[in-house]
């Protein structure tokens, strides 16, 4: 496989955006032979659904479109970033048992840390911000343990 691999979409700011956001992302990692069904997958899928709804929910109408931004460096790392072009930074929202929504972060955190990656919120150029994880890409591994029921020493 190549050393770096990326693909890109940029969807308008809608809610019908994140299934199109989560599509492009689990379509693309999948070319680049994750399975479908891998645990990575259905990680993958939560993350870039809750960094799309937010970019979605939480712009209030400031940025028309965002960018679902993937890569895969040498088979070692996915690096997934949502950018919007809205200024305020996301913040991290105290998890009221009555709160309905601003979990998304939290969520995308501990899905983050549990892969063993990393978490980033970066301001752009343009004014925006960039939400970023960057995961371990463990295919290899995963297949060796599907397909011989357990793990090869």
């Amino acid at each position: 496989m190549a050393d770096h691999l990326e693909a890109s979409v940029t969807l308008p700011s809608d809610p019908a955006s994140v299934a199109a956001a989560r599509a492009h992302v689990v379509d693309t990692l999948v070319e680049w032979g994750m399975p479908g069904d891998a645990e990575l997958s259905d990680t993958v899928r939560l993350i870039v659904s809750e960094l799309a709804t937010n970019a979605v929910q939480h712009t209030s109408g400031q940025s028309p479109t965002f960018r679902v931004d993937v890569a895969l460096v040498r088979d070692e790392r996915v690096h997934i970033g949502v950018t919007d072009s809205h200024p305020r930074l996301p913040k991290r929202l105290p998890a009221a048992v009555q709160q309905d929504n601003g979990r998304g972060l939290v969520i995308i955190r501990w899905l983050t840390a549990e892969r063993g990656g990393r978490l980033r919120v970066r301001p752009t150029r343009e004014g925006g911000k960039t939400v970023s994880v960057d995961l371990p890409w463990a295919v290899q591994a995963a297949e060796a343990v599907t397909a011989a029921g357990h793990q090869e020493p």
